[in-house]
């Protein structure tokens, strides 16, 4: 597939219905264009099976709720519309999104609770999410950003607007030739890549930010698990900035990013070390079983 994710041959599930790709479009007084009034979630399919799919639905009605809608489609409902999106694309292995928004309607200010939420599912092949970096190691630039705190925002939710000071830290560090950044929290914690949630290694085992107010990411959760399950102990804790200069290696979890070991965040240095290589290893074999 190529060309423009505007200009594309393929279908697209839109409120109970396939239409053509081109087709598939929203009028510009859509509330979620001016007011971020969107959720969506990203997912991976292996050999036509999406990676823990339903969680995938479930936590996508789930941040439509934190955010004050309701997505009307049940999680069996998103999940037939991902099925039939799949088959009608001729898919196996590819990216899903689906992305819940309220569209145009009686309210166009900030209150919008006559409006209607609609509901899309588009796939489309995906590779690599960081190139050559699952073998060399990724190299991430220090945000000035910060993830802020859940008084604030509704951090367990999977939130279109949640993401734009995500989208300034990325551009930010491509510009400086990284792949990504890590941002810190609120509180000068280290929280997460831009997309992605981050684990580190020293002594043989394994530290990873409390996600006390960013997403729980279920590659995250997933990773953990088959960590444990090997014996490695993880501390999911608070971590101080000053201590990546302690740690001896790095990676990122996310559905994007998969398993992706970092070879350097700033002036820090990490090697990709066999642990990194190992659970990225374990976790291809998992979403391939």
């Amino acid at each position: 597939m190529s060309g423009g994710y505007d200009d594309r041959d393929g279908k697209i599930w839109m409120d109970g219905q396939l239409v053509e790709w081109r087709d598939a479009k929203v009028h510009i007084l859509s509330h979620a264009l001016h007011y971020a009034s969107s959720v969506f979630e990203g997912e991976r399919c292996y050999g036509g099976t999406i990676f823990r799919g339903r969680d995938h639905s479930e936590r996508l009605r789930r941040s439509a709720e934190l955010i004050d809608f309701e997505i009307p489609y049940s999680v069996d409902e998103i999940e037939a519309a991902k099925a039939d999106v799949l088959a009608a694309n001729g898919l196996s292995d590819a990216y899903v999104r689906a992305v819940a928004w309220r569209g145009a309607g009686p309210d166009m200010g900030v209150a919008s609770a006559r409006n209607p939420v609609r509901l899309a599912v588009a796939a489309w092949e995906w590779g690599a999410y960081y190139g050559d970096a699952k073998t060399s190691g990724a190299k991430l630039d220090l945000s000035k950003w910060k993830r802020p705190s859940p008084e604030t925002i509704p951090s367990a939710a999977k939130a279109a607007g949640l993401y734009m000071i995500c989208t300034m830290s990325k551009h930010a560090a491509e510009a400086k030739g990284c792949s990504d950044a890590l941002m810190l929290d609120y509180r000068g914690y280290v929280a997460e890549a831009t997309g992605a949630n981050i684990f580190f290694a020293k002594d043989g085992e394994v530290h990873t930010p409390l996600p006390d107010c960013f997403l729980n990411g279920l590659t995250r959760q997933t990773v953990v698990e088959l960590l444990r399950e090997q014996g490695v102990t993880v501390h999911e804790r608070h971590i101080m900035p000053e201590e990546l200069e302690g740690f001896q290696q790095c990676w990122l979890t996310g559905t994007a990013a998969e398993v992706t070991p970092v070879g350097q965040i700033g002036d820090f240095r990490f090697e990709v070390g066999s642990l990194a290589l190992d659970i990225a290893t374990r976790y291809e074999r998992l979403v391939r079983a």
